[in-house]
């Protein structure tokens, strides 16, 4: 009788595990955390009265699931302390006219803690020459270099950079950049020249007309609920070619009536991070007052964040 008790009560137990295994599992997840850094120049301040970054943050700090943190260029440490950047999933990047005061040690450092899977960067418009664009540019087209290489190879490779006239657009006959040549020497190791992105293109036009935007990747998590056509009735032009890598994934197409073209959201992997660059906007029209571009920008950071 005793045994049969104890045998029925190890029964009732495992049983009860049996059910909680199979039960769904209670998640809290932690809120992505999100810096938005902006240069803050004086000029916002005619279409973003407590400047651009404040803007976009504030629209994020009213969304689920989301913890913000708004930092600008004057801030101590240029805003980029280590305390920020450790505590940062997504990292929103808003610059313009102050582009250089950023070294490219510190660009470096965030797109190392990108390549490490630590961090993850949208970047806004004008921030196309921002230094951490630029310094992920300019480890993307190494990296596509080098695998363009036999395996056995790579290890040993070298580089020979040639950098172009840092902040001066290309002309529009320029040979597209980044490109590379591979040379073997005498020694049997491999030098790669390689040309690195200018991170620019050859026009722009500031006349605030509308661009007209198409969503040519709508199963892309940064396409969620947005609609496969729309429109921005105030932003600057930018046309292609845009000379950067080639990105893994484009997300939105932008057009305008004089027939310029540029590809307005793309995604590289850098490392195992990601970085997304979106092109509408400019300081001084309210792009960022728009409900589609802020939603782009939360779905991105919403992607990113659960990656």
């Amino acid at each position: 009788m005793r045994k049969s008790l104890k045998q029925a009560t190890l029964c009732f137990t495992c049983t009860l595990l049996v059910f909680a295994c199979l039960a769904p599992k209670r998640v809290t997840a932690d809120p992505i955390k999100v810096v938005v850094w902006d240069e803050r120049q004086e000029r916002q301040k005619t279409a973003y009265p407590d400047f651009l970054g404040n803007q976009i943050a504030s629209y994020l700090k009213d969304r689920p699931g989301l913890s913000v943190t708004s930092v600008g260029l004057d801030d101590a440490e240029q805003g980029l302390s280590e305390d920020t950047v450790s505590n940062c999933d997504v990292l929103v990047w808003w610059g313009h006219v102050r582009q250089d005061e950023i070294s490219d040690a510190k660009g470096k450092e965030l797109v190392d803690r990108m390549k490490k899977g630590d961090l993850d960067i949208v970047i806004l418009h004008s921030a196309h020459w921002s230094t951490p664009f630029v310094m992920a540019m300019n480890d993307r087209a190494m990296s596509d270099a080098l695998n363009q290489l036999p395996k056995a190879d790579r290890a040993s490779a070298t580089f020979k950079f040639i950098d172009g006239e840092r902040f001066e657009a290309p002309e529009r006959d320029a040979t597209l950049t980044p490109h590379s040549k591979v040379t073997k020497k005498d020694d049997g190791t491999t030098e790669i020249t390689l040309h690195l992105p200018n991170c620019c293109f050859p026009a722009y036009r500031p006349d605030g007309a509308t661009s007209f935007l198409k969503t040519v990747s709508p199963d892309h998590p940064i396409a969620k609920g947005i609609p496969a056509e729309f429109t921005l009735p105030d932003t600057e032009m930018y046309d292609e070619p845009f000379h950067v890598p080639a990105p893994d994934e484009v997300v939105f197409e932008e057009r305008w009536e004089k027939g310029e073209f540029f590809r307005a959201g793309m995604v590289w992997n850098i490392g195992k991070g990601k970085l997304f660059y979106f092109r509408p906007g400019h300081e001084t029209y309210k792009v960022f007052y728009e409900e589609i571009p802020l939603r782009i920008i939360e779905n991105a950071i919403r992607w990113m964040g659960a990656e």
